[in-house]
């Protein structure tokens, strides 16, 4: 398939009404110089949708969708970009050019498009066996056993696979090859279907896009003994990068800002039958660092809930360190031994506010696992000695503290205060604060371009965030503008400065800001020379920061 060129891409964009384009979606209503309306991707009663019309760029302060005018086409018509381009240029009468590609790509490019429309038709062939056919009666009596309506159950695509041929005849019929079908893990090395007398979970992307399936068996004379069994890791399947139900929880989960993680998938069906609606499973295994990733795009809080057995336990340890480790606020919902939460989905947003605080399930399970009172000691103040000073390490060290019954001399010495060069710790507070001057001083570059100069006389060294350091190269002219991320994080900051008043005196002081603080780091390490020179400058900062803060205050 040719490519479309990058000059009738910009000549695109710059035809294009993006006022227009989202107004078909949703009414918008001028306030400045940018449009407010209903987020046409989650319903709302108040209008928290910015439009800039000049950049092209959209954020919803309630759901956290984010993008420029392509990403706009591409989410709310299901297109891919070529698509997105061609949809625009026909709407606003541009002419394009295309270049060739190579066959091999070409090649690549459809035989993704054939393994993803032979995926997505399975699944709904195995959705009308679940619910049209007799033979489905044991599944859905299974499904009513545990509670789940049918009306969920259809929103997550539940099916059924007979086994056989019976899946792989019909595809062949419809013109795809058996090649395809082994290559989508629809059939197994024998040409029979892969999925045999088994209850279906469609596993998919953020979109919705069906990439494989985990099948739970229904009877216990199945030949396979594993309860759960998924597709083969192939072209497209590869479990370790989805997040079950991520596709209907991504808007939940960005505007109640933070996500419910549990170990299955008819735990995710009731608790949104329940009314939780940001949950996803890891499929019955820990976290993975791309399914943390995929989740911290939408939210800093993760709440976990896996099974009050021994293997959710573990899993939980290891999904709640990986998350920690990531800088997410990690809180544990504990649940009695022998229940999952598809057991107690009803009252589970209780369990939720109730959920303990990492430093604390830590703690307390280090305790718990210790075999003498002397080594739970040991192993509590190993714990507490990582974390900075919070209301959270507070808790955790009255539970030590009353646990272990330590008389209040022996307790000074179970926590001392972290934040000493051997902790390699930083308090979450002033990550947070640290967070956020970063991404101030870039929103008020974002919607003051004429700051630029002043932004490129601070190297990437001064923003500790990788993504940070992204945004300033992009700001810059650095980076490249076809990274969907950084278009939907330019785009936030973009509508945040414009919400917040960030006007460019504020913003020429954020970047100082960002100056100062640096010079702040350097002077911890700094010889007695260079701590004058440091020292100079610091005092250049500060009496600018005045200058600026003065200007502000004057009558205009």
């Amino acid at each position: 398939m040719a490519r479309i060129k990058d000059a009738s891409v910009e000549e695109v964009k710059g035809a294009a009404d993006m006022v227009a384009v989202v107004s078909a979606r949703t009414q918008l209503r001028k306030t400045g110089g940018r449009y407010m309306g209903r987020c046409p991707f989650h319903e709302e009663r108040t209008p928290s949708f910015s439009v800039n019309p000049t950049d092209k760029l959209y954020y919803c302060f309630g759901c956290g969708a984010k993008g420029d005018l392509i990403t706009f086409v591409r989410e709310t018509e299901q297109l891919d970009f070529a698509g997105a381009i061609e949809w625009l240029g026909d709407r606003f009468n541009v002419q394009l050019e295309y270049e060739e590609v190579s066959p091999q790509q070409d090649a690549r490019r459809r035989r993704r498009e054939r393994l993803l429309s032979l995926l997505d038709a399975a699944a709904s062939f195995y959705e009308r066996y679940l619910w049209d056919s007799q033979a489905g009666s044991l599944a859905r009596d299974y499904l009513a056993g545990r509670g789940l309506q049918p009306d969920v159950c259809r929103e997550y695509r539940l099916g059924l696979a007979l086994g056989g041929t019976t899946l792989a005849r019909k595809a062949l019929e419809k013109g795809f090859t058996r090649d395809e079908l082994r290559a989508a893990g629809l059939i197994n090395n024998r040409g029979n279907d892969y999925f045999n007398g088994r209850l279906l979970f469609p596993l998919g992307d953020a979109r919705g896009r069906v990439l494989g399936f985990q099948a739970r068996k229904l009877r216990e004379d199945d030949p396979l003994r594993a309860k759960y069994v998924n597709s083969p890791e192939g072209e497209l399947f590869r479990k370790g990068d989805l997040l079950y139900g991520l596709d209907l929880a991504r808007a939940p989960i960005a505007k109640q800002e933070r996500a419910v993680v549990v170990e299955g998938n008819t735990d995710v069906i009731a608790l949104r039958q329940a009314g939780v609606e940001p949950v996803v499973a890891s499929m019955g295994t820990a976290l993975t660092e791309r399914q943390l990733r995929e989740l911290s795009r939408l939210t800093s809080k993760v709440v976990l809930c896996f099974d009050g057995d021994a293997a959710g336990e573990a899993a939980t340890l290891r999904g709640m360190e990986l998350a920690f480790g990531q800088g997410l606020d990690v809180r544990v919902v504990v649940l009695p031994p022998g229940l999952d939460p598809a057991d107690l989905a009803d009252g589970f947003e209780q369990r939720i506010g109730e959920a303990t605080s990492y430093v604390l399930h830590r703690v307390r399970l280090e305790v718990e696992r210790a075999p003498d009172r002397q080594e739970a000691f040991v192993r509590a103040r190993e714990v507490l000695g990582r974390f900075e000073e919070s209301p959270e390490r507070q808790e955790a060290l009255r539970y030590v503290a009353d646990r272990l019954d330590l008389p209040k001399e022996t307790q000074a010495g179970l926590a001392p205060r972290a934040g000493s060069a051997s902790t390699g710790r930083v308090s979450a507070r002033l990550l947070d604060a640290g967070d956020r001057l970063e991404r101030n001083a870039l929103a008020g570059v974002a919607i003051h371009r004429s700051l630029a100069p002043v932004l490129a006389e601070l190297g990437a060294e001064h923003f500790d965030s990788d993504l940070h350091r992204r945004v300033r190269a992009l700001l810059l002219g650095e980076g490249t503008e076809d990274d969907p991320e950084l278009v939907g994080v330019l785009a936030e900051l973009d509508a945040r400065a414009a919400s917040d008043g960030i006007d460019e005196r504020t913003a020429e002081e954020l970047l100082l800001r960002l100056r100062e603080r640096r010079i702040r780091r350097e002077l911890a390490d700094a010889d007695p020379v260079r701590t004058l020179e440091l020292q100079a400058s610091l005092a250049k900062i500060r009496a600018a920061v005045e200058r600026l803060a003065s200007a502000q205050t004057l009558p205009r």
